[in-house]
């Protein structure tokens, strides 16, 4: 199947449980000219207080659609406020996800190698806005 690429474009989150205490919420930013901002934020979350964030690492980098497959090449990381240039020889910095669903309101896609779904939502800026 072939998706419009045009349809990424725009902010998107996901939330992922991890452990009874623990969940990362992942923030999207696509942008036209195929550049990329992920920010994950681990976030400790017990019930006898509020929630703390206990990392929060930012990817840029580059990403494209091509039928049915998403890709991304990281090529810099943000941890804390210090700017990392990522190693383009590592191949964990180079991903391929098979599209499941994608329309103006979510984006369901499948890791290539590892088979793991993921599911983001789209941020709508206008309220009322459909």
């Amino acid at each position: 199947m072939k998706y419009e690429r045009e349809l990424l474009f725009g902010r998107w989150f996901r939330e992922e449980k991890i452990g009874a205490n623990k969940k990362v919420v992942e923030y999207a930013l696509l942008s036209a000219d195929g550049s990329y901002e992920f920010t994950f934020v681990t976030i400790q979350t017990d019930v006898s207080e509020a929630d703390k964030i206990i990392e929060q690492v930012t990817e840029l980098g580059d990403w494209g659609l091509v039928g049915d497959i998403h890709f991304t090449i990281t090529k810099d990381e943000i941890v804390g406020k210090q700017l990392y240039a990522a190693d383009l020889n590592n191949s964990n910095n180079y991903h391929a996800y098979k599209v499941l669903q994608l329309d103006h309101h979510i984006f369901e896609y499948q890791h290539i190698t590892t088979h793991e779904i993921f599911i983001m939502r789209k941020v709508t800026d206008n309220v009322g806005h459909c």
